[in-house]
């Protein structure tokens, strides 16, 4: 049959029909190249590679109903919008109209993300699992300079150093962090929040420098976005918790530590009842009457009242918040985790120098159930506390020591975390070089991974703080499961013994068979399940008899398997050898090492 003649260009197939270059995608929206990339960030519209690219391997494809989302969306008449209201205030300043340029300043459309928040994030879970790059995009913008140049303006610092603050602060003290890790691009941090893992990245307190090569723009677009995101997340968040959002800063505390703020809102769980201070937003008369009142009457009360709440929760470094509940997490379910972090430093006293990273330490310390200090105005308590059991410091030279306490180096509290125990103080002591800082985002439990020393002491030493019993050196697991040694050691009865040494018999006696089984279907035997007929069958012939008479040790579940199962077995088994490679790289190194520490002692 005769394919039907189409004219050409009257009807697009396949490819062609399914798929725009980003120029014709330009063309359509009628928008400039900066504007669709950043309609592109908000709407979460990526690129597409398609099979055949019909307008070349330089371009940069789309589909189709990805563009034609964005054709209906309402913020594309928003920047249009926008732009002609640009176009008047740029005309009133030419025509030096100052009044009316400001006016129209004043009135300059803005766009809103809510709608659009809310249409990628229809479920708090899915807002929850895309929360890492926010929470790192924020904790960057949160430290780095204000630049008229880089379009990075004041007002966007500090709401970013808010909104990162507030979510520390939840995290802080409801006990969600698991993990910490110290790196050269800055400190890594794991919460589990609802259920979803999270895992952000902070920079380090050090002045931050906006180099020329990062795209700046791209990055304040993605912001734009983040911004609101995480505002809604901790909305939702303290909400649950029974505390109002936004929360509330005492200007007070702010005044006696100069870059402290902390939350002066307290809710009581019994009535809901809030306490605030006399310089709060306004509210309904009524309200203000009986609050100033309360304030003329109970001076003393409320700074009594904030003294103690000021020596009793940790306090954090700039923008960071205490959440002053009562008894809120007792009200719901705690599962194993949260409870191991929330006692971890329950009888620690910490006390920070001014070298230590106090920003991270503040927000770390309390989020183990721990007690914290620094120095300087505003702290809860001074450095000469004798309740002080541990003081964190960074150099060797202090002025004065106390005998009551230890001086640890910050690893120590990192290591201690990420551990679940405290480990002891002995490696740690200033002066003092101490052991590798471990990566908890590695597994080395893994078969073949390598196990570096300190890893294995931290192992034997949480077994021995949950009383568990490990193999020890030159000792196999087989020696530790067997029956009679565990009767030995006292862990088990008599009776228990003999039941695990039946059960153990008795997988021996299955496993037996099972190999028995396979090697009678190697040499080509049929046999029933109870084994008492057995009758021998030609089931290989030709060439891959032979091949499996001379290789009996070949695995015969290889040689059933399709062809894509096998080439996938065999890209995991070179996926191991390279591991395993790199695992011998590195005993290779520490061989060397420890041969020239022994050389030189």
């Amino acid at each position: 049959m005769v394919k039907h003649y189409r004219p050409p260009g009257k009807k697009k197939e396949g490819n062609a029909a399914k798929f725009v270059i980003r120029s014709q995608a330009l063309k359509q929206l009628q928008i400039s190249l900066p504007l669709f990339r950043k309609l592109c960030i908000l709407k979460g519209v990526t690129p597409r590679e398609p099979k055949k690219k019909f307008k070349g391997t330089h371009q940069t494809y789309y589909h189709v109903k990805d563009i034609a989302f964005l054709h209906h969306e309402p913020l594309v008449e928003i920047h249009r919008a926008i732009r002609v209201h640009e176009r008047k205030i740029k005309k009133a300043e030419a025509k030096k109209n100052h009044e009316r340029a400001n006016r129209l300043r004043e009135k300059t459309p803005k766009p809103k993300i809510d709608r659009i928040i809310r249409q990628r994030y229809p479920r708090f879970v899915d807002a929850l699992g895309e929360l890492d790059d926010c929470l790192t995009m924020v904790h960057l913008f949160a430290a780095l300079p204000a630049s008229e140049s880089k379009k990075i303006e004041v007002e966007c610092v500090h709401k970013c150093r808010r909104l990162a603050h507030e979510w520390q602060a939840f995290i802080s003290r409801t006990h969600k962090l698991r993990k910490t890790f110290v790196s050269v691009k800055g400190i890594y941090y794991q919460a589990e929040v609802e259920g979803q893992m999270i895992t952000w990245l902070t920079p380090h307190s050090l002045q931050q420098v906006v180099s020329d090569d990062v795209d700046i723009v791209t990055m304040l677009n993605f912001l734009q976005l983040y911004e609101p995101l995480l505002s809604f997340v901790n909305f939702r968040l303290y909400h649950s918790i029974n505390l109002k959002y936004p929360p509330i800063l005492d200007p007070r505390l702010e005044a006696l530590a100069a870059d402290l703020y902390a939350l002066s809102r307290y809710v009581s769980t019994k009535n809901g009842s809030s306490v605030v201070n006399s310089e709060a937003p306004q509210v309904e008369s009524e309200q203000l009457e009986t609050k100033q009142k309360e304030l003329e009457t109970g001076n003393e009360t409320s700074e009594l009242r904030l003294a103690q709440l000021q020596h009793q929760l940790p306090s954090n470094e700039p923008g960071a918040l205490m959440h002053l509940v009562e008894e809120v997490t007792g009200e719901h379910e705690e599962d194993q985790d949260t409870k191991e972090c929330k006692t971890l430093f329950k009888n620690v006293k910490f006390f920070l120098s001014r070298e230590v990273p106090r920003e991270s330490l503040l927000f770390v310390i309390p989020a183990f159930g721990g007690i914290v200090s620094w120095e300087g105005e505003g702290a809860p308590f001074g450095e000469s506390d004798q309740s002080i059991t541990h003081q964190i410091v960074d150099r060797e030279a202090q002025g004065h020591r106390f005998l009551s306490r230890d001086y640890v180096q910050p690893q120590w509290v990192f290591d201690c975390v990420n551990a679940r125990i405290i480990l002891p103080t002995d490696n740690y002591l200033v002066g003092r070089i101490p052991p590798p800082h471990l990566s908890p985002f590695i597994n080395y439990d893994e078969e073949g991974a390598y196990i570096p020393d300190y890893a294995k002491t931290i192992k034997h030493l949480q077994a021995a703080a949950r009383k568990e019993v490990l193999p020890l050196p030159g000792v196999g697991n087989e020696d530790l499961e067997d029956p009679q040694n565990l009767v030995v050691e006292g862990i088990i009865g008599r009776a228990e013994a003999n039941e695990a040494a039946e059960r153990k018999k008795k997988m021996m006696i299955l496993e037996q068979q099972y190999h028995d089984d396979l090697k009678k279907e190697l040499k080509g035997v049929t046999y029933t399940t109870a084994g008492s007929k057995e009758t021998s069958g030609a089931v290989q012939t030709g060439e891959s008899a032979t091949n499996v008479e001379e290789n009996p040790d070949d695995d015969m579940g290889k040689l059933m398997m399709s062809r894509k199962k096998r080439k996938l077995l065999e890209a995991m088994q070179i996926s191991n050898k390279r591991k395993q490679a790199q695992v011998d790289l590195i005993k290779h190194r520490k061989k060397k090492i420890d041969e020239a520490k022994s050389q030189r002692s």
